[in-house]
Formats: C-alpha cells, structure tokens, sequence
C-alpha cells in the first residue's frame, strides 16, 4: 500500500506550524490534585484504565505517554478507537498520572515518550486496552437484554443485537461495563478492517492550542504560588562555593535566598522578573575545579587520538576487513566531525512542585512521567506513593525533557516553603549553559575497492562520546554503547542498509565533561552523514552515478531501496535537473522504520546555498495518521536542517559558549525548502516517525552541495564553511 499524503506549501507548513506550536503564555488555574479515575457515583463511569465513557457517549481515553508537539496523543488514540468501535467525533483525551500507575500496578505500563517509541513500543497493549473495553461494553449490552454477547456487534458508540435490530449506546451501558469482569484474551482486528488507524484525522489537542486553553509548563498558576529563578555552576561538574545576597534579598517582592544542591543559587519571589532580577544582584563565587580548563580546542584533540587509536568497541562486523583493504586495488578514506548541539527547546526547562513532611506533588512537561515521580521522591525523601507527577504539554521536548534535574530543582527549592506551591524556570542561558548536549564525535570512513569500483571493505570508527555510559551505564554491553551505532548496526532497528563484505564499524570511546543527551534523532544524525556522504564520495570518486553505486549495495534491502527508489523516481533523478540546480541522495534504517531523501539545491557564485526542494519518504510499516507523519517528516526537516546550518556549542574555560538565540540560531522561513513527501507504508512491523526522518535531510543536502559546488563539507555546522559555486 502506498499513501500519497496531502501536499502541503512551506508558507502553510511553517505558518501553520508557528500557531498551533506556540502556545500562549497565560495563567492556568489548576487544582491541587487531579484524580482521573472513577469513583462511586461519577457521572463518567470508567471502562477500564483506558476508556471512560459518559452517559452522553463522550468517550475520554486516557493517554500514558506524552504529547510535545509530534501527534502522538491522537496518534495512540486512533489505536484505541479503532479496536473500541467508538464514534470518533466523541473522543476526548487526558493523562493519568505516574502516581496513579503505580498505586494500579503499573496498568498504562510506560510513560516514557522517547526514541520514537510513543506508539511503537505501546500499540499491542493499548490496541488490546481498547478491544477489551469493547467486550465489556458488548457483555453488559447482551446481559441487559438476556442474550448472547456474540450475538452482538458494536460500531461507532452503538451495541447492536443482530438477530433482533435492537440497539443501545456505550454511554448508556457504561457503568454497568465497569462493574463487570475484564476479559482475560481478546481479538485484535486484522489491518485489512482498521477504519480509524490509517487515516489523516485531525489532532485532538489543536483546537486547545488555538483557544489558549491548552496548558505548558510556563503556563501553571496555582493557589498562593511564588516564583524562583535559578543559576548553577556554568562549568559542569563544577560546584558552589559560596554566594552574597545581602542586595537581592532587600529587593521588591524577594522572600529567600536558597542554595540548591551543591551547585546552584535560586531566588524566591512573588513575580518570576523580581526572583530573575534578584538573582542578577547576587554575588556567587563557583568552583569550577578542573574542567575550567577545558576547550573546544582540547576536545578535538582528544577525539582526534581516538580516530587512530588500538583500543576500539566493535559494533558491528563482517568478514575481514584487514585482509579485505590489504589486496584492495584502491583504498580511500576521509574524516568527518559533527559537534555538540543543544536542544534549544522554546519553552526552557520548568517544573511547578509542592511540599510538605508527608506529600510531594509536581507540575511539569516530562518526557517520562514515571522518571520525575522518581526524582521528586528521591529529592523530596518520600516514598513514591507519596508524591505524584502532574503532566501538562511540552513546549518542545527532543529528549532534553526526558530528563529530571528541573523537577529535583523544584522539589528542592519548594522544601524551603513548606505547603508553598513554587514555580521554578529557567532562563534561556540557564537552559544554553545546562543542557544535556547531543554527543559529540568524530569519524574516519576508510573503503577498499576493488578493480571494478566496488567496496570491497569498510572501515568506519567513530571517537566521541557515549550517552548510555554518562546517563545509563547499567545499558552499557561488556563496556560497549550500542546506542553508538544507530543506522551503522549489523541488525535491528538501527540496521546498516548496505552490504559490504568486509566491515569494520568500531568506537573509541571519549568523553567529555559536558553530559550528552538523548538529542532527537540521537546517533543517527551524525552516523547517516558520515555514512551517506562517504558513499556518495566513493561513487563520485569511482567515476558511478550515486544512485546505481546505492542500489548495487543494497541488492540485500530490499525495504531501504525501495524508499530510496522512491524518492529517486520523485525527483525524476533519470533526468537533468533544472538549470543551475544539483541533486543529492540519502538512506538509512533507523528507530525501525525505513527513510530516504533526495534534495535539490543550488550555489550561488558568492557561496549563498538555496535549498528548493526536498523530497522524502518513509515506511514505518504501519501509518496510524498520514498526515501526521507529513507533518512529522517536515518539523524534523526544520530540525535536522538548522543543526546542518547552525547548530554548534564551543566551549571556552570549561562553559558552553553559546548562551542564546543570537549566538545559536535556527533556520529561518526563507530558508526552509519545499517538502515533498511519501508515505509508504509495507504492512507488518511498527516503526517510529519523527527521529528516523531527521538524519536523511542534512546528507542529501550536502551531497547536493558537492554537486553544485565540487567541494565535500565534512565539518558541520555550514555558517563555518564557505561554499562556492563550480
């Protein structure tokens, strides 16, 4: 099946996308505590955890994971309808919250909303959630009638009794279903019936967006709620030394001056710009210790010992590899980096929290509910079943929210103000200076040809960076980050789409003081460059047409070539281009889904790059929401091009340099190209949308700058090359 989804202009996209992604910044009353399930005499009786359903047939389901822009809340909720057999136009949505999960023995199973996971790693069980709310419904219809419950069928919120034509409503037999006994199997429907997941309905939450009503982090008003502002050690690892606050704490609307753990300084005020203004009046000495003396300079050094260096990971391999360069009849190699890069979300990191000796409870926008209930209980030294984690929406999250250090913050800070409410959030500096950074590393690609041109061997080591060493070393394999090797794998998600006889793919492991993080897309942005670059140059240098030197390697991947096919055929790659405008291909199999892309650009003679148009295409074998996953693939165009064009953290004295938008820009309106995409869904495996599709705009783009200028960019960001026209 292929899905040719809705075309939609880039001044739409971008347009469309500035208001419904905004949010407004207003004040949002929230009560102390929100209980979702149902209780004796509710007018919205629960189904089961994932359905209630009220007498006038609105049917809310309840959503685990997080929304933060990507459409996976309406994305999870067609999975949910479509084995409900509900009526659409009826649905609603909320979140449980983690605490709620524990205290049911983990019913909604995982919060966690990372590597495009969100419907992928749930569909099974939030499919058979909403089938096993349908039986139920259906029994208690049968059992009201005195009949067989197979004798009856539900569709769009209706129970219909086939022999007899009689038929009553979900909202009507609701209660009763909740009383009765869940099933113990149920049936899922085969794809061939789905009616719901398949196709392009609008998203749940777009309206709320518009209105206003929807409520972010930044957004959270509580009763009697002050505000705080915060600064920590601009040199990670570094640690407080001591702090003067004798001027902030006789300024306007002040009310404490508190360290927070051993690194950081906050100011608790009644309005955010007086705690912000304080906090600018206090005078705070830091022990920044010894990764003061750190650099961008020092750490390229050391990355670049790691390109030659004995000791390596081996992720994947094959064959030979010293034997196979050895009788090579040409050997080449090159060397690429790509550089730390900050999330850079629009809403910095915040977290509202209250306190007292025998309850903790948190507002926040989290990318895993379970992970900040956790936090908030450690910071707070409380049982877990004492405290809960209230979600709101994401002002953008790209794994930087996966992450709990705000909600530690906050819980910390609102344990000064027992019964307090305290709202604390970060600067966009504090949020430059404090991310959990996308890995840096470096690359060399070396191949063995043999007399033909073809790649006989493949060398590709990697020094940089491992995230799972710095933040889950209990993920680590005998020492090994298989994180590392995302695209580059020899099987999985995260598969090598070429085969190559002779391979080596290793990985000198270097860290630095700066944390990585879980940056969208991870691995893959970095390792599809190097990879889809150094096989455009082998086909440039072998005197091949990129595309048929791609299709001869992949003879064995037959999914990946058929996306790369794809866009080929959509560029009509078998013809010129238009005049003074240059091609470029890339493929990669990553987070389980298949993608390619083919860019066309031009150079101008003073070195101006114009990105026309780009076409792409992806299989994550099942589409829930086509139209979602367009608009998936063009906010991580936008993403992945402006960490092509700009996006670079230096460091200088142990700190990030960058401190905010003017010294870390992302692309503009003019810039983005035209985005042409297919959907092309092969059935039987469920892959992710938004990461896979990231790491295939920037190399295309940059093959297609060799094509128009003869010059290979190696070194990311481009505002540090000069391109000029050939």
């Amino acid at each position: 099946m292929t899905i040719e989804t809705i075309k939609v202009s880039r001044r739409q996209f971008v347009f469309g996308a500035a208001i419904t992604g905004a949010g407004l910044s207003v004040g949002m009353a929230l009560p102390l505590s929100k209980t979702l399930a149902a209780v004796p005499g509710s007018t919205r009786p629960e189904v089961n955890a994932w359905v209630v359903v009220a007498p006038d047939d609105t049917v809310t389901i309840r959503i685990a994971r997080s929304e933060m822009g990507q459409g996976t809340l309406t994305g999870l909720a067609q999975l949910v309808a479509e084995e409900l057999e509900c009526d659409w136009d009826k649905v609603t949505w909320e979140y449980p919250t983690p605490g709620e999960n524990l205290a049911r023995a983990r019913v909604w199973q995982s919060f966690s909303t990372g590597g495009s996971q969100g419907i992928r790693s749930s569909h099974q069980y939030v499919r058979e959630g909403g089938a096993a709310a349908r039986q139920m419904l259906i029994e208690a219809a049968a059992d009201v009638w005195g009949v067989k419950s197979a004798e009856c069928v539900a569709a769009n919120s209706i129970i219909t009794h086939t022999p007899s034509g009689r038929t009553t409503t979900f909202g009507k037999v609701a209660n009763a279903a909740g009383q009765g006994v869940p099933p113990t199997t149920v049936t899922l429907k085969d794809p061939a019936t789905w009616k719901v997941i398949g196709q392009p309905l609008p998203r749940l939450d777009t309206l709320e967006k518009l209105t206003g009503k929807q409520v972010f982090g930044s957004d959270v008003s509580l009763p009697g709620m002050v505000n705080a502002a915060i600064t920590a050690c601009p040199v990670h690892g570094g640690k407080l030394a001591s702090f003067d606050a004798k001027a902030a704490s006789a300024m306007a609307g002040v009310m404490s001056v508190v360290a927070v753990g051993d690194d950081a300084v906050a100011v608790v005020a009644d309005t955010w710009w007086h705690a912000k203004t304080a906090l600018d009046k206090v005078v705070i000495t830091w022990d920044k210790g010894e990764n003061a003396n750190v650099s961008s300079a020092s750490i390229d050094a050391f990355l670049t010992e790691g390109l030659s260096a004995e000791q390596a990971f081996v992720g994947n391999e094959a064959g030979d590899i010293k034997a196979g360069l050895a009788r090579a009849a040409r050997t080449y190699s090159a060397d690429y980096s790509y550089p730390f890069q900050n999330h850079a979300t629009m809403e910095p990191m915040n977290a509202t929290a209250v306190w007292t000796k025998d309850r903790c409870e948190v507002w926040c926008p989290t990318q895993n509910g379970e992970a900040a209930l956790a936090a908030a209980a450690a910071a707070a030294g409380l049982p877990q079943e004492q405290c809960d984690v209230h979600k709101v929406s994401l002002g953008g999250g790209f794994g930087r929210r996966g992450a709990s250090d705000f909600v530690t913050q906050a819980v910390k800070i609102a344990m000064t103000m027992p019964g307090t409410p305290v709202k604390l959030l970060w600067t966009r500096e504090e949020d430059m200076l404090h991310g959990y950074y996308h890995p840096i590393t470096k690359a060399r690609l070396t191949a063995g040809l043999d007399a033909e041109g073809n790649v006989d061997a493949l060398h590709v080591r990697i020094s940089g960076q491992s995230i799972l060493a710095t933040l889950i070393p209990q993920g680590l394999r005998d020492g090994m980050d298989p994180v590392v090797f995302q695209a580059l794998a020899a099987e999985g998600d995260h598969a090598l789409s070429y085969t190559v006889p002779n391979l080596l793919v290793d990985h000198a492991m270097r860290n630095t003081h700066l944390t990585p993080g879980f940056w969208r897309g991870v691995n893959v942005n970095q390792n599809a460059i190097y990879l889809e670059c150094f096989v455009d140059e082998l086909a440039h240098e072998t005197g091949q047409d990129p595309l048929a030197f791609r299709q001869k390697m992949m003879r064995n991947h037959p999914l990946a070539l058929a996306v790369l096919n794809k866009v080929a055929e959509k560029a009509e790659w078998d013809k010129p281009a238009p005049a003074g405008r240059h091609r470029g291909l890339s493929v990669c199999k990553a987070f389980g889904s298949y993608v390619a892309a083919c860019a066309e650009v031009s150079v101008s003679a003073d070195g101006k790059l114009t990105m026309h148009r780009i076409f792409a295409a992806t299989d994550p074998g099942y589409a829930v929401n086509p139209q979602q996953i367009e608009a998936q693939v063009f906010g991580s165009f936008v993403y992945g091009l402006s960490a092509m064009l700009y996006g670079e953290c230096t460091v200088q004295d142990g700190a990030v340099e960058q401190r905010n938008f003017d010294t870390y820009p992302s692309m503009k309106i003019a810039e983005m190209p035209h985005v042409d995409t297919t959907v092309m869904p092969s059935g039987g495996f469920w892959g992710g949308v938004g990461e896979p599709t990231i790491a295939v705009a920037a190399p295309a783009v940059l093959n297609a700058i060799f094509a128009a200028t003869g010059t290979r960019v190696r070194h990311l960001p481009l505002k540090n090359q000069a391109l000029r026209s050939a």
